[in-house]
């Protein structure tokens, strides 16, 4: 896997860091919240994307998309943290309540969740390409 530069491994940590203490704050009920995670958002994002792996190992491949696709879902999960803030959409109440509201906390889990188990999956992975050189 293409390791990043100095700069780029700070951002990626400041970005974690920043997602972490944006959902936190949401707990606190802070507006501020969906700014500070977003902004984290979008900086562990792209730098998590430009870890690519350019080697054959399908397996390496396979859990690379899973890791775009919970990236996906980060941001999904800013999305709808802003959405959360009110009803901007003018959608009838329940509906609001119902299909909207707070439902940022599932996508978060769901791409947390994801990403710890492709993680550990590319730990392994490498670790037993490493072996067979």
């Amino acid at each position: 896997m293409e390791q990043l530069t100095k700069t780029q491994s700070v951002v990626y940590m400041a970005g974690g860091i920043l997602m972490v203490l944006g959902a936190a704050a949401s707990l606190f009920g802070w507006v501020v919240a969906p700014y500070i995670y977003s902004l984290g958002a979008l900086g562990f994002v792209p730098m998590q994307m430009l870890q690519r792996y350019d080697g054959q190992n399908v397996t390496i491949r396979r859990l690379r998309r899973i890791l775009i696709a919970s990236d996906m879902l980060f941001l999904l999960t800013g999305v709808l943290m802003f959405a959360s803030l009110g009803n901007a959409f003018g959608i009838p109440q329940i509906f609001y309540v119902q299909y909207i509201y707070n439902k940022w906390v599932g996508t978060l889990l769901l791409a947390a969740v994801i990403q710890l188990y492709a993680i550990h999956r590319l730990d392994y992975e490498f670790n037993k390409e490493a072996k067979k050189r």
